[in-house]
């Protein structure tokens, strides 16, 4: 494989550059989007550590979601704010590296963390009795620090295998952050076997993680309908809603940006579509899992009472 001999030494993010009259908007709509999302997560985070009536593995693995998407929207937005502030673009060949590899470890370990959580919700519905055997502290530390594994290995393997190219121009990155087909873009020669390879590992690892999710909320969906009371029905699906919407967000602008080859890479649209799942996602799971969850709004009440 051909090393980087390149004499590229940094990218340039083109990012929002060209709507030059909205800088200072875009400035102001990023900004209030950050201070929330951090603001909403780690809530999140401290009413999970601080409550025990959220001491459980749904909560156990809430709260590593709310961590993840701190970081998340950590590598991507205080960058771009920097950005539209100053009209800078500039970054390294070794920062872009960086920012690749965190984003896409956030990336995978939410793929496999949505999975968790799916089981979590299946052995809650469908073997309530087997619950806290299935769901033990051990399997749920097991479970979630497999997923922080797997994001760190994708991470560190695909930024290794994208980084050994060679780039020989141009230097514009044709999106606001480092991600792994913007930068493909500007990798010079034939990179189809390259494509293939990159395709391939993350149909692996987005698709293996939601066909599991379709199966547990499939036994879910099956058990659910057999509740005699529509009640029943009614509080077994509400435990679950929140993660189906989740689930939704992430996975369909997954599937939509890294399954496919280089070439259908649009420069106007597949930025967007980013922009939505490293930016608006994370601020949406602390809205959807709190406002439609009555015990974080009750531990909220107790934590505000002391």
């Amino acid at each position: 494989m051909p090393t980087n001999t390149s004499v590229v030494t940094e990218f340039i993010l083109v990012g929002f550059s060209r709507l030059t009259s909205l800088q200072g908007l875009l400035f102001s709509f990023f900004l209030t989007v950050y201070l929330l999302t951090m603001a909403g997560n780690l809530l999140i985070v401290v009413l999970v550590s601080a409550d025990a009536a959220l001491r459980t593995p749904m909560y156990f693995f809430l709260r590593n979601l709310s961590t993840l998407e701190i970081g998340y929207t950590s590598v991507t937005v205080p960058l771009l704010l920097h950005h539209l502030l100053t009209g800078q673009r500039r970054i390294p060949l070794s920062g872009c590296a960086l920012q690749m590899f965190f984003f896409l470890l956030f990336g995978a370990t939410e793929c496999c963390l949505l999975a968790a959580m799916a089981y979590d919700r299946y052995a809650a519905i469908c073997q309530p009795l087997r619950y806290p055997l299935l769901l033990s502290q051990r399997t749920c530390l097991c479970l979630a620090g497999s997923a922080w594994a797997c994001g760190a290995l994708v991470g560190l393997g695909h930024t290794s295998f994208v980084f050994s190219l060679p780039f020989c121009g141009p230097k514009a990155i044709p999106h606001f952050l480092c991600e792994i087909q913007a930068v493909l873009q500007l990798v010079c020669g034939n990179t189809s076997l390259n494509e293939l390879q990159i395709i391939l590992a993350a149909a692996l690892l987005i698709l293996c993680p939601f066909g599991l999710i379709l199966g547990s909320y499939g036994r879910i969906m099956a058990t659910i309908f057999r509740i005699p009371s529509s009640a029943g029905r009614i509080k077994a699906f509400s435990t679950c809603s929140s993660h189906l919407v989740v689930v939704s967000l992430f996975y369909g602008t997954a599937i939509f940006i890294y399954i496919r080859p280089k070439a259908s890479y649009d420069p106007a649209s597949d930025p967007l579509v980013s922009l939505f799942y490293a930016v608006v996602t994370p601020i949406l799971n602390p809205i959807i899992y709190s406002l439609r969850n009555a015990d974080v709004k009750a531990a909220l009440k107790r934590t505000i009472k002391k």
